[in-house]
């Protein structure tokens, strides 16, 4: 790994976003409808290689519903509006009404309201009940106290979610999470992340976790770099867990861990570059707050906007591109890359010749010579 000097006494590596990269095609290319979209997770198959960012301007119990019926996955966040305000939609419509700092302003009292747990197992009980694999995701600091009401509610999927999650956390005040020991006692499958090195990765595949999301302070109205500077290119982040994806592999002696890319995408190109660097399945936070269905109405803020002390994920407008269907499935009269994001990314696949994710795992990218 190339590692330029930033001066005395401290260098580093170079790292590469997406925008850097392009997939090189093979000696082959494939009829469209001959590729494969499709990808598992422990029992859960999905036709779409797409996971919804648990965020309330992008996923309510609907469209949770509404993406496991187009193939995706949706993830309800289990402290967002839905688990502490019985009729969150007039609150929304309230948010969409204001702008920039008004908006913040307002999330930061709406979320003061506290957590009801009746409401948490009512919300994933609607999911369930509509027959959609139901996943929920919630902060580290909150698992011990909210975990009992998502094995109540019959959850799926639980997804542990934060700016950053390790498998080391310290506190001298209270106990932290130990992961590995929460992970090996549930009988349900656990996402864990964000992430983005080897070393963070590996570990915490070594937790018993499904799958480990990739993005630290990756976009998408979120202030992370600009509040902490916080923050790792997503090439090299997805293909630095997909390099600890394979030490796993050897040391576990075959258990598969998958990667899921969070952060940095708006077209179908991104997906398939996120995917040929290594990555399982994308979660998508902006793109699928641009859908007229979206709880965000035409805006979008991310969950690091909970931090109690330093809340980050300021509200930002999202111009509507589509319906949920068009964004995800088109069809699209015209397609400026946001729309379709499927049929982009089984054509990339077609032209550059690979039939599976699993095999556009392994296609030859080329870096640009401006990028370094």
């Amino acid at each position: 790994m190339v590692e330029v000097e930033i001066g005395i006494g401290k260098s580093g590596r170079v790292g590469f976003g997406l925008d850097a990269v392009g997939i090189v095609p093979s000696r082959r290319t494939r009829d469209p409808g001959d590729v494969s979209l499709a990808w598992e997770i422990d029992a859960y198959r999905f036709d779409l290689p797409v996971v919804t960012t648990p965020a309330d301007a992008v996923t309510s119990p609907a469209t949770a519903i509404a993406v496991g019926g187009l193939g995706g996955l949706g993830v309800l966040h289990v402290e967002g509006m839905w688990s502490r305000h019985e009729e969150p939609e007039p609150l929304l419509e309230e948010i969409s009404t204001l702008d920039g700092e008004e908006a913040s302003r307002r999330l930061l009292e709406l979320y003061a309201a506290p957590i009801r747990p009746d409401l948490l197992v009512k919300r994933l009980t609607e999911v369930r009940e509509a027959g959609v694999v139901t996943a929920a995701a919630l902060r580290p600091q909150k698992v011990k106290t909210l975990c009992p009401f998502l094995l109540e509610a019959g959850i799926d999927l639980i997804v542990i979610h934060a700016t950053a999650v390790s498998a080391e956390h310290q506190a001298r005040v209270t106990e932290p999470l130990n992961l590995k020991r929460f992970i090996g006692e549930l009988d349900v499958p656990v996402l864990v992340g964000g992430c983005a090195s080897f070393s963070t990765a590996l570990h915490l595949m070594r937790t018993g976790a499904a799958g480990v999301i990739v993005g630290v302070g990756p976009g998408g109205a979120d202030t992370t770099r600009a509040v902490l500077g916080v923050g790792v290119p997503m090439a090299t982040a997805i293909a630095d867990a997909a390099g600890a994806r394979m030490r796993y592999l050897d040391e576990s002696g075959g258990r598969y861990v998958h990667v899921i890319a969070h952060g940095g995408m708006r077209t179908g190109g991104d997906i398939a570059k996120a995917i040929a660097c290594g990555a399982d399945a994308v979660m998508l936070d902006a793109p699928l707050a641009a859908a007229a269905e979206a709880p965000g109405r035409g805006g979008y803020w991310s969950m690091d906007v909970l931090h109690s002390r330093l809340p980050r994920g300021a509200w930002e407008r999202v111009p509507v591109a589509g319906t949920l269907r068009e964004i995800l499935l088109g069809p699209a009269s015209v397609n400026p890359g946001t729309l379709d994001l499927a049929g982009a990314l089984r054509t990339a696949m077609a032209t550059t010749g690979y039939a599976t994710v699993k095999e556009l795992q392994k296609a030859e990218v080329l870096v640009t010579s401006t990028s370094y």
